[in-house]
């Protein structure tokens, strides 16, 4: 009874948390898209924009996956569901730590000198759509080596399969298979991490260097303001840390399971809330680093309470 009442809670905070990264998410893709500040945008807006849009599908999915309802509206075979919306979500994953390192790239190219040896790849940064769309096909084609093996529970006669939510599980799958799909996932993953991580520590040097140069030019007048580059440069170091810890939570989680061939409910539960946690956090950690955004919602809290008090200052009148 106490684990079918954890599942449940874990469930719940589950779809509340996708619900409110739909909406974040949603919030800043809009903004980017229709306000005139860029309508002449920088390569990192772009990249923002197909991050959040990345996200917005990822939870989505995760909302048809974890709910059942969702589940059940959905027109087609069991089996079909649970492989499209598996592989779907595969998909996303991938795109958004390939989006994530390529983010962080941009950032580091952006703010190198240019003496620096980026400074030559700042021309072919450009090309955002082609890299895109090669990110795009790459996931594609690299996210299905599972979906063969994710099957609709109402189809499974065996007994050894892993359960995986209330509708699909696992296949029984060979210890060799198992082991390459393990290599080449944890293959592409400590390289995307390692670029990231390296491209972080570049930009941290760098933000030192200059740290140290204006207060060596400015001793006596240092402004207080940070640029925008520098903003910039923290929002984005800050991603690729909380997407770290999260991916590496992710990781110790979801390996565990595949080489013990095993799934706890609850542990499920906390696997899902650790892989949507980066999809609900981002868009948060990217508005608040807007200064648009800030003043947007000042003015907006501003109006609110200018009439609320002039609803409260209005004298209502008695009827006779």
């Amino acid at each position: 009874m106490n684990t079918l009442s954890a599942d449940v809670a874990i469930n719940n905070c589950i779809l509340c948390q996708a619900g409110f990264g739909i909406l974040s998410n949603n919030f800043l893709f809009i903004h980017i898209v229709t306000h005139p500040q860029y309508h002449k945008p920088k390569l990192t807006d772009l990249i923002c924009c197909h991050l959040a849009l990345v996200h917005i599908i990822m939870l989505l999915t995760v909302l048809f996956w974890r709910s059942p309802d969702l589940f059940e509206s959905l027109n087609f075979f069991n089996d079909f569901r649970c492989k499209a919306l598996f592989y779907i979500i595969r998909v996303m994953r991938s795109l958004s730590i390939c989006t994530t390192c390529f983010l962080s790239i941009i950032q580091a190219i952006t703010i190198s000198s240019s003496t620096s040896w980026l400074a030559q790849l700042k021309h072919k940064s450009t090309h955002l759509i082609f890299f895109l769309s090669l990110l795009w096909f790459l996931c594609l084609c690299f996210s299905t080596s599972m979906i063969f093996y994710t099957v609709a529970n109402s189809n499974v006669t065996q007994t050894n399969v892993m359960v995986i939510t209330k509708y699909c599980s696992f296949f029984p799958i060979s210890h060799s298979i198992r082991g390459l799909v393990f290599t080449l996932i944890t293959s592409r993953d400590v390289f995307l991490i390692g670029v990231m991580l390296l491209s972080s520590v570049y930009m941290v040097i760098l933000l030192l260097r200059h740290q140290r140069r204006s207060q060596y030019l400015h001793s006596t007048s240092l402004s207080p303001r940070s640029s925008p580059e520098k903003r910039a440069t923290q929002t984005i170091l800050l991603l690729v840390s909380f997407f770290v810890v999260m991916h590496c939570v992710d990781f110790i989680i979801s390996s565990s399971s595949i080489m013990l061939w095993s799934y706890d409910s609850v542990i499920l539960g906390i696997h899902d809330v650790v892989v949507s946690a980066y999809a609900t956090v981002s868009p948060l950690v990217l508005i608040c680093s807007n200064k648009r955004l800030i003043n947007f919602f000042q003015k907006c809290g501003k109006s609110i309470s200018l009439s609320l008090s002039l609803l409260s200052r209005r004298k209502v009148i008695p009827l006779s």
